[in-house]
């Protein structure tokens, strides 16, 4: 009976720092891909996505699905519009194994363009939002972004 109590006691020990370490994990991917946006590398941020990755942000209201799309309409928007960009964590997040939650701020100044219509205001800005992010196989598979995006326009000008 104690050997079946230490075998149940070794696993549920070893399950245990499974998930400690996959917790670790998926941190780990969170700060390689916050700091490839904050290397201002649009193409090294999205090595971390999943080729199926759906970035949500709750602003706009419709996903982009797959990597590419996140890449090209959400990355390199940012990246573009504001190339001095600074997105660091505001709080100790929330981590499990297959996901992570926190909050963030980001900064910088628009000097770049966001689309065609949109020119550069010239503008700094800052605001805060949070993200729900998804891991899955050790890459992104879901983003969800929220932020103030009245706050982030009235800086803006819009």
């Amino acid at each position: 009976m104690h050997n079946a109590l230490r075998t149940v006691s070794f696993l549920a020990l070893f399950a245990c720092a499974g998930l400690a370490q996959a917790a670790d994990d998926a941190k780990a991917i969170v700060d390689g891909y916050m700091a490839a946006w904050n290397a201002h590398d649009a193409n090294k941020a999205a090595t971390f996505l999943a080729e199926d990755a759906v970035y949500f942000d709750a602003t706009v209201g419709t996903p982009q699905n797959g990597k590419a799309a996140a890449r090209d309409n959400v990355i390199k928007v940012f990246v573009g519009a504001v190339p001095d960009l600074k997105w660091e964590m505001t709080s100790a997040p929330i981590v499990s194994a297959d996901g992570i939650a926190f909050q963030w701020k980001f900064s910088g100044n628009n000097t770049g363009a966001w689309g065609a219509e949109t020119p550069a205001t010239g503008k700094p800005l800052s605001f805060e939002g949070v993200s729900f992010i998804r891991i899955k196989g050790g890459k992104i598979a879901y983003q969800g972004d929220y932020y103030d995006a009245l706050g982030f326009n009235k800086q803006l000008g819009w």
